[in-house]
């Protein structure tokens, strides 16, 4: 695990002159799966909205790294094009236009090549195959009418599809239950090896299914604590006020 995928050092980040990063660093290598988990309001998913390029958020200090290029430099459609990929906290719903069109331009136009449609079907339903999705899911209008689960299970199939070099997982595990959380996570650690993953959540019990590498804790805008697995199960039994605490000299 030598590859270095994302480097986040001392940033900073503001929306409307409100600051909202105050000097975050986070480096993240091929293979290896890292965990944010911090209140509500404590920039987590701001953070990933920022490395993908959201317009609405100004870096005022500090810089963001990814395969060594400075992402100052690239517009969204070049990051996404380059292997970074985001699923939202809240997928968007698109009606009109049908799940199996929208996979096949997707996966074109971020390879920037034509795929030959049998090929495409093989990788289409090895995929489905590993998410367990019923393939009358394709001839469905993008996210309308899906439940939370079928939602987040799309965006999953659309990672499969894209192998991205930097998965950004917002709060994918929101809102499933056992058995989508489980089908979800299998989704997850296809594409972890090969991959950097920075996941988003509020609680420990993803990571029963998937193994972290490192476990953050966000709090005002920084991580104050970093650890192993364990970080994890001692925020579900402690929380955070122990974080907040002062310190004793």
């Amino acid at each position: 695990m030598t590859d270095e995928i994302l480097r986040v050092e001392n940033l900073h980040v503001s929306v409307e002159g409100t600051e909202i990063l105050k000097g975050m660093s986070l480096t993240i290598h091929r293979g290896e799966i890292h965990v944010i988990m911090g209140r509500n309001g404590a920039g987590k998913s701001t953070l990933a909205s920022v490395i993908m390029g959201h317009p609405a958020y100004e870096i005022t200090e500090g810089t963001v790294h990814y395969r060594g290029t400075n992402l100052d430099d690239m517009s969204v459609f070049e990051r996404a094009r380059a292997g970074m990929f985001l699923s939202f906290q809240y997928p968007a719903v698109i009606p009109g236009v049908q799940v199996g069109t929208f996979l096949k331009k997707s996966v074109q136009s971020v390879r920037d090549e034509e795929i030959k449609a049998r090929a495409f079907r093989k990788e289409l339903n090895e995929a489905m195959a590993t998410l367990e999705m019923d393939k009358k899911v394709l001839s469905r209008y993008v996210n309308d009418g899906f439940s939370g689960g079928e939602k987040k299970r799309l965006e999953i199939l659309q990672m499969l599809l894209l192998k991205p070099h930097l998965a950004l997982l917002d709060e994918t595990d929101s809102g499933l239950d056992i058995d989508a959380l489980r089908i979800v996570a299998k989704g997850i650690n296809t594409v972890a090896p090969e991959a950097g993953c920075l996941i988003i959540t509020h609680y420990q019990r993803l990571l029963d299914h998937v193994k972290p590498h490192f476990v953050h804790v966000m709090i005002n805008g920084t991580i104050v604590e970093s650890g192993g697995p364990e970080l994890a199960l001692k925020l579900e039994r402690d929380g955070y006020d122990w974080l907040e605490a002062p310190k004793e000299a």
